[in-house]
């Protein structure tokens, strides 16, 4: 099965992992909010790596291995995500990261996925380049966005989509 995107409309991406190696490490949560037209569609899950997540990253998103193990695994849920993603632009922050753990994960479930994502760091230094700080951080807090918990993936891409109706 392959997929590819095309730029018709918007998939506004965030996962958190269990580190920071899209070849070894694993989604623990993933969020995409599609926008088509003009319609909003939210969808998030956790999802259970099939490994232990290490104390740093349970202390900086709350998301602990007893969390997890009720959880699906990505391979139940590859083709909602892909289908999910499939013709719609790929927004992320950091993109490369977000992009490099999807596409990771989707190959493992043998489901080709490639485009070419818009980072929203890039954007970001792009429109304003006089201006110092792009992680999310700064961003939410230079726009005074309203986000009920960081590191946890649908309140940070409902973060990406509220900087782009900005932008």
């Amino acid at each position: 099965m392959k997929y590819h995107s095309d730029t018709g409309s918007f998939a506004f991406v965030d996962v958190e992992t269990s580190g920071g190696s899209g070849r070894d490490d694993r989604i623990i949560e993933i969020a995409v909010i599609t926008l088509d037209e003009g319609v909003v569609n939210r969808w998030s899950t956790l999802v259970d790596p099939d490994c232990e997540v290490p104390l740093s990253i349970q202390a900086l998103t709350g998301i602990t291995n007893e969390m997890l193990r009720a959880a699906p695994s990505f391979h139940s849920i590859a083709t909602e995500v892909a289908e999910r993603l499939h013709g719609r632009l790929f927004v992320a922050h950091n993109a490369r990261f977000d992009y490099g753990f999807v596409r990771s994960e989707l190959a493992r479930c043998g489901i080709q996925y490639s485009t070419r994502p818009l980072c929203t760091v890039r954007l970001s230094r792009a429109l304003f380049p006089s201006y110092r700080g792009f992680s999310l951080d700064a961003l939410i807090k230079r726009y005074d966005l309203k986000v009920s918990a960081r590191h946890r993936a649908l309140p940070d891409a409902e973060a990406l989509l509220d900087l782009l109706r900005i932008y």
